[in-house]
């Protein structure tokens, strides 16, 4: 989904006079959300939004099958980079960033399977439909309030998200960053696979 087509959001530089590695280990929210093994050969860098329905079709279709044949193979270290396209997005970014990282993925993945139902039902409290899907996961309410109330949180994945347009040149989501090199777009797995060396 291309930059353009969403509101976007104001760049917040909080947070940014504390180094990264001091920032982290003070908040671990913002430590990476990664997942396969750290020493594979190819690192993906999967720049994304969850409101964005390109993504969520990555997400049911194609990434089911990475996760079988690169990841979990070890071939493919996966990180997934928030870069949210709207305040929606930002929001269930900030509330999976509070679950323990085992965690994070599936929270992910249940929030694309379900992106009609919590982003775009009309008449629908989209926070409400993410606490929903928070609480399944193990989460509290009190955790909840404080995901949704963290500014820094939100001033960090927006920085964040700056960081990769300046990069990276992002400016559409899905991107995919494969060992230095920037790809953009939604791929079924046959196209997708094809840019991973050796895999």
């Amino acid at each position: 989904m291309l930059l353009t087509r969403r509101i976007l959001l104001c760049t917040a530089t909080a947070g940014a006079l504390m180094p990264p590695v001091a920032l982290a280990a003070a908040n671990p929210q913002k430590t990476d959300r990664g997942v396969g093994k750290p020493d594979a050969k190819v690192t993906v860098q999967e720049f994304f939004s969850l409101t964005c329905t390109h993504c969520a079709d990555f997400a049911n279709q194609t990434f089911p099958q990475v996760r079988k044949q690169l990841i979990d193979t070890g071939k493919v270290f996966w990180v997934f980079r928030d870069f949210p396209l709207d305040q929606v997005a930002l929001l269930a970014a900030q509330i999976a960033r509070y679950l323990p990282p085992e965690r994070y993925e599936p929270f992910v993945l249940a929030l694309f399977a379900n992106q009609d139902r919590w982003a775009f039902a009309e008449g629908v409290n989209s926070k409400d439909e993410l606490w929903k899907t928070a609480a399944l996961a193990g989460m509290s309410r009190a955790t909840f309030d404080t995901a949704v109330a963290d500014t820094g949180l939100r001033d960090w994945i927006l920085q964040q998200r700056a960081d990769a347009q300046k990069q990276w040149s992002i400016d559409s989501t899905p991107s995919f960053v494969i060992n230095g090199k920037k790809y953009a777009g939604e791929m079924p797995y046959g196209a997708f696979v094809k840019l991973i060396p050796d895999a």
